[in-house]
């Protein structure tokens, strides 16, 4: 029997540097910069991990680590190490989002193969663009009937299939952190992620949310580039 695919703990960390290290020699910065990639890279290979900059995006982060892991004790090892580094002691950690995956039963009659919601194993697909943000539906909600939920999720899920440019990763933190979801849409167009939030606000199913920011754009760059980029 074919073994059952465990569910992936998925991280989104976002660091803000102290203008301070700026200021350092070069010599230091360089050293700081190498090491921190270091510890990245060291993980890399033992969890998913996945760099942006959001330099110049928003005032309060300058970078992302989006990393997926089997389980949590390998994320708070892999952040205890980066604080550990000399680059690590001049960064606060300024927005933390946690979930888990798992299949959404809102997508299973929809037979996509391989689409949003059917998945338990995330695969970044390495899009130029990444926008993140928590989400929390109303009450209400979750007092509709489940068909009256499905039926208006069947129009969400329609939305979204006109915007192929744009991939969807929908993670659960029910119990585990602040938000009910964390979402990660993927694309090399943030036009047409705009195009589909801006059709995603006229559905039924957009009255019965809460919250949904602060909303993240994130460029993605390498490890190395996105130092350079946060540090100078």
């Amino acid at each position: 029997m074919e073994a059952k695919p465990q569910p992936q703990f998925v991280s989104f960390s976002f660091y803000k540097l102290d203008p301070a290290f700026r200021r350092l020699d070069r010599a230091s910065k360089q050293s700081g910069k190498e090491e921190f990639a270091s510890v990245v890279r060291e993980y890399d290979g033992q969890l998913i991990v996945r760099s942006y900059s959001t330099v110049g995006l928003r005032a309060d982060a300058e970078l992302l680590l989006w990393r997926i892991a089997s389980n949590l004790d390998l994320l708070q090892d892999m952040q205890a190490r980066l604080f550990a580094t000399e680059l690590g002691r001049y960064l606060s950690l300024t927005h933390s989002f946690l979930a888990v995956t798992r299949r959404s039963i809102y997508v299973e009659h929809h037979q996509h193969p391989g689409s949003e919601g059917s998945r338990i194993k995330l695969v970044p697909s390495g899009a130029k663009y990444l926008f993140v943000y928590p989400f929390v539906k109303t009450r209400e909600w979750y007092q509709l009937s489940k068909h009256a939920r499905q039926g208006m999720m069947d129009e969400h899920i329609e939305v979204g299939h006109r915007y192929p440019s744009v991939k969807l990763n929908t993670t659960y933190s029910f119990g585990l952190d602040d938000q009910e979801f964390v979402v990660a849409f993927e694309s090399d167009s943030p036009t047409d992620f705009v195009d589909l939030v801006m059709e995603l606000r006229e559905t039924e199913a957009s009255r019965y949310t809460l919250r949904d920011t602060p909303i993240f754009t994130c460029i993605a760059q390498p490890i190395e580039k996105a130092l350079d980029l946060m540090v100078g």
